[in-house]
C-alpha cells in the first residue's frame, strides 16, 4: 500500500508564498510522476501541475508562471512553491503520484492539507 502525506500547508498572506512538500511511502518500485492539485470551498478540484520521473515539469495555464514543482531532497518527495498568493488561493491542496509497485500501476492521492490566504 502507498500513502502520500503533504505537509506545510497553513496561513499565508496575500503577496506572499507558499512551500508545500509531498512524501509518499509504502510499497513503491517507481514514482512515474507526482503533482499538485487543489480545491476551493465550492469549487471543483483543479490541477496544479506535476513532476515526472524523468524531472520534466507540467503546469495548468493558470498557474504558468507562479508555481514551481520540484523533487524534493528526501526520496519520494515532491515540492510545490507558489508565489503571489490571492484571496483565491485558499483550498485545500492534495498531492497524487503516478506509483508503480511491481506490475501494477496506480495513482495515489494524499489526503490535502489547508492553505489559508488571509490578511
Amino acid at each position: 500500500q502507498v500513502q502520500l502525506v503533504e505537509s506545510g500547508g497553513g496561513l499565508a498572506q496575500p503577496g506572499g508564498s507558499l512551500r508545500l512538500s509531498c512524501a509518499a511511502s509504502g510499497d513503491i518500485d517507481k514514482i512515474n510522476a507526482m503533482g499538485w492539485s487543489r480545491q476551493a470551498p465550492g469549487k471543483r478540484r483543479e490541477l496544479i501541475g506535476s513532476i515526472t520521473f524523468m524531472n520534466n515539469t507540467h503546469y495548468a495555464t493558470p498557474f504558468y508562471g507562479r508555481v514551481t514543482i520540484s523533487r524534493g531532497d528526501a526520496k519520494a518527495t515532491a515540492v510545490l512553491q507558489m508565489n503571489s498568493l490571492q484571496l483565491g488561493d485558499t483550498a485545500v491542496y492534495y498531492c497524487y503520484a503516478d506509483v508503480q509497485s511491481g506490475l501494477v500501476l496506480s495513482n495515489v492521492q494524499g489526503r490535502g492539507t489547508q492553505v489559508t490566504v488571509s490578511t
